[in-house]
């Protein structure tokens, strides 16, 4: 994994590279993904009697990275505060 600048992460796997702009973008979209992917299982489990504890505990894993959602913005947020006064226009 290679950082070209602050707001890329290139992956090189063999010939082929694997660019991410924009990281918090990223991984507020990676996260809205997995959440979805939870509460959809955790739903089908619901149908059988045998997975009912299953499924509650992807629903409490889905609501659990909804927690998340306000910290990737956050530490958006934070980072670019974290930029010299002199990028700063007033």
């Amino acid at each position: 994994m290679k950082h070209t600048d602050d707001r890329d992460i290139t992956i090189t796997l063999g010939k082929d590279r694997l660019v991410i702009q924009k990281r918090y973008k990223f991984a507020s979209i990676l996260n809205d993904f997995l959440i979805a992917v939870w509460f959809l299982m955790g739903s089908v489990m619901f149908l059988y009697p045998d997975w009912v504890k299953a499924g509650t505990w992807l629903f409490i894993l889905g609501s659990a990275q909804l927690l998340i959602r306000p910290c990737i913005r956050l530490a958006h947020h934070i980072h670019l505060k974290k930029l010299p006064e002199s990028h700063w226009e007033m």
